[in-house]
């Protein structure tokens, strides 16, 4: 309970604070309030509708994540509604009693509600059907009723989402991109690490692979608001997507920077199942030492502050940041000891050359990935 009251207060913390995240959800739940107290205002007590209730109902559900959400949803609820009004009012009118009226028609609009036509807002023609059966008399006048309410909330729900500083999703991208690369960072550091200290075993190389795993959760969840802020662009009005003052002009990083953050995790991935092997007393491969143990994990520090600093870039709007030259020549001088390393050490026996060359390999992947325009290695 203390925990969850702490992340609520950090949460609105955060809201206040300045953009984010928070803040989006709390301009969403405020606009949502509104279009439901607009649509009563409207329906109930401008129109004097008895049936107003239909109006706050549909307007507060369809205020959506995006734009373009609340235009295909609020169709789909008005057909789902429009549907259970019809069939309750067809039953009410066969059976002559609200019992069976809702014994023959609940059954079917709940199979209805699976029909992918609907999407998930089938459920809402069972739920009008309840509605219709149990507030009152049934008749042509009150069907009409339901249906007019239903179709001014779902316009008034579409137009408080798009006019009213209109979703658009475009820092989760940017924030999941920049997260997704400071973790691939701290877990080429954590490697660096613990291969400097020389004292790794199978339970280290276990926590390498649990770590290199997590990325591919933050990689799945970068893939999942980028399809979010391309369909948060559709449907939005150009200067009322200013008006919602997004970061960094409005502008997504590329979808080409989706796919090389991709290929860094695999690489990593694949340079921790490496090592993981290495120290497997079942397996014949055998870890690299000494010097040339040292050398590589330098050269992974310094591609990890690589992805640390093009981390910090993308938080600030820009992608893919030129190194310092100091940092590159290190690097360059690095990937060239461990060259003549590996040459020396495939004299020495194949155990621990396969491994070391292994590990060179997919060190130079990452290399290739996160320092833009090398042309030295």
């Amino acid at each position: 309970m203390q925990r969850e009251t702490r992340a609520g207060w950090d949460a609105l913390r955060a809201a206040w604070n300045g953009p984010g995240r928070e803040r989006d959800l709390v301009v969403q739940s405020l606009k949502a309030a509104a279009a439901a107290v607009l649509a009563w205002v409207v329906g109930g007590v401008w129109m004097g509708d008895p049936l107003a209730l239909m109006a706050p109902w549909v307007a507060l559900v369809l205020v959506q994540a995006t734009v373009y959400s609340s235009l295909v949803q609020g169709a789909r609820q008005f057909g789902a509604i429009c549907v259970g009004t019809v069939l309750a009012s067809a039953a009410q009118a066969i059976t002559g009693d609200t019992t069976g009226a809702l014994a023959l028609s609940v059954p079917v609009l709940m199979l209805l509600a699976n029909w992918s036509r609907f999407g998930d807002q089938g459920i809402y023609a069972a739920t009008t059907a309840l509605f219709t059966l149990t507030a009152g008399s049934v008749s042509m006048s009150s069907v009409g009723h339901r249906v007019g309410q239903a179709a001014l909330g779902a316009v008034i729900g579409v137009a408080v989402n798009a006019l009213v500083l209109p979703p658009v999703h475009l820092r989760d991208v940017r924030e999941n991109l920049a997260a997704l690369a400071r973790e691939a960072g701290d877990v080429l550091r954590t490697v660096a690490a613990d291969l400097r200290e020389g004292e790794w075993d199978a339970q280290t190389a276990a926590g390498w692979l649990s770590a290199s795993s997590r990325l591919d959760h933050r990689l799945e969840a970068l893939r999942s608001a980028r399809r979010w802020s391309q369909e948060s662009l559709r449907l939005t009005y150009g200067p009322l997507r200013r008006l919602h003052r997004v970061p960094h002009g409005g502008a997504l990083p590329p979808v080409d920077e989706d796919e090389r953050f991709g290929r860094v995790t695999g690489h990593v991935a694949a340079l921790t199942r490496a090592l993981a092997v290495s120290v497997d007393d079942n397996r014949t491969p055998a870890p690299p030492q000494g010097p040339a143990l040292g050398a590589y994990a330098r050269l992974l520090e310094l591609i990890g502050e690589a992805c640390h600093t093009e981390a910090d870039s993308l938080l600030h709007g820009s992608v893919r940041p030129r190194l310092d030259k100091e940092t590159e020549e290190a690097m360059r001088e690095l990937h060239q000891e461990l060259q003549e390393k590996l040459r020396r050490h495939a004299g020495e026996g194949a155990a621990h050359t396969a491994v070391l060359g292994t590990l060179l390999l997919q060190a130079e992947n990452l290399w290739a990935e996160t320092v833009p325009d090398d042309g030295g290695q």
